[in-house]
């Protein structure tokens, strides 16, 4: 069973919000995304060992495998791509917690296409079609989802803070898994 990049958008949802109990609707609801989407996302997560599940439907990330794959394997599954300037949501060094880390000159950072965007940049794709929505929705959510694309279209310095404050994120204390 082959991963699929809004797999790693149900997983980076989960984990950005821990406490919260999750119905395969609801986070469709929150995602853009249909439940029976969000179904297959986690089977597939399951299967790869990025989530465990007690079967009642009941799962949760395993972080460490998530963080392992978000820092090593992300960039090369899914590569990011960039395209002309427009106007976005800010993502990767464009994004908290990297804008405050990174000076960028305006314009330089990129951006997820979007209508109501708040940035100009050159575009990223992201890693799903819903991803700036779900971002504007959740703002933790999007702080994740910014240190993925760092990671996926970043320079080295930007890979590197991106890799350590990911990490951080990742290994909440009150999270589960």
């Amino acid at each position: 069973m082959e991963l699929k990049p809004q797999d790693l958008l149900v997983l980076l949802k989960v984990a950005a919000n821990p406490r919260q109990r999750w119905t395969y609707a609801a986070l469709g609801q929150a995602l853009s995304m249909s439940p029976s989407e969000v179904h297959a996302s986690v089977k597939r997560a399951v299967a790869s060992g990025l989530a465990v599940s007690s079967g009642r439907g009941d799962w949760s990330p395993v972080r460490p495998a998530l963080l392992d794959f978000a820092l090593h394997g992300v960039r090369y599954v899914w590569p990011a791509v960039l395209g002309p300037v427009k106007r976005g949501v800010p993502t990767s060094f464009g994004a908290e917690p990297l804008s405050d880390a990174i000076t960028a000159v305006p314009g330089e950072a990129p951006v997820w296409a979007h209508i109501g965007g708040s940035a100009k940049g050159p575009i990223l794709s992201p890693l799903y079609r819903s991803v700036p929505f779900a971002a504007l929705r959740d703002p933790t959510l999007h702080r994740l989802l910014a240190l993925q694309d760092a990671l996926r279209s970043g320079r080295a310095r930007e890979r590197s803070l991106a890799a350590d404050y990911l990490a951080n994120e990742l290994r909440t204390a009150d999270a589960p898994g």
